[in-house]
């Protein structure tokens, strides 16, 4: 039996199966650009969610102490205040329940000014035994986001909730 040609071709399929082995440099960086423009989307955005999340989160726990204070006050048959310094972010609750606010916050306070034993700079909010209370609000806010707490001065409903379209 003869010996084969050395001329003859190799099949197409191994041929391409050799081309087809790596991948080229342009592929390469097409790849990492993607990765490094997907990563610093995502830290811009959870910086921004970050921020909001203490807003809210701040927002919730003020909103759940006043509610507190107003139940000792209907409780205990005795007047309660609840107490915050905008320039500290700090609060005082019932029962001497303390906080205080993230340092990125900004926070308002709109109120009655006669509450007994506020000082000057800080607000409060009293409320009396029959669930009534002074009234008053707290605005939280960070960069474009607001949320405010609104505490009703006839029933002393509290209310809380971000603040639609606010710049």
């Amino acid at each position: 039996m003869p010996a084969p040609p050395r001329w003859t071709r190799r099949p197409r399929a191994l041929s391409r199966r050799r081309a087809v082995r790596g991948v080229s440099l342009l592929e390469m960086l097409l790849v990492v650009a993607l990765i490094a423009i997907i990563g610093v989307l995502t830290a811009t955005a959870m910086n921004g969610g970050i921020d909001g999340v203490r807003l809210r989160n701040a927002g919730k726990e003020v909103a759940s102490q006043l509610r507190y204070t107003r139940t000792q006050a209907i409780a205990t048959g005795e007047r309660q205040r609840f107490l915050i310094d905008p320039q500290a972010r700090t609060w005082e609750a019932a029962n001497g329940r303390h906080g205080s606010l993230p340092a990125a916050l900004e926070v308002h306070f709109r109120g009655a000014g006669q509450v007994a034993g506020v000082a000057n700079g800080k607000g409060g909010i009293a409320f009396h035994p029959d669930g009534g209370s002074s009234g008053g609000t707290i605005e939280l806010g960070v960069r474009d986001a607001l949320w405010r707490i609104d505490v009703s001065w006839i029933t002393g409903e509290v209310r809380s909730g971000p603040v639609r379209g606010a710049q």
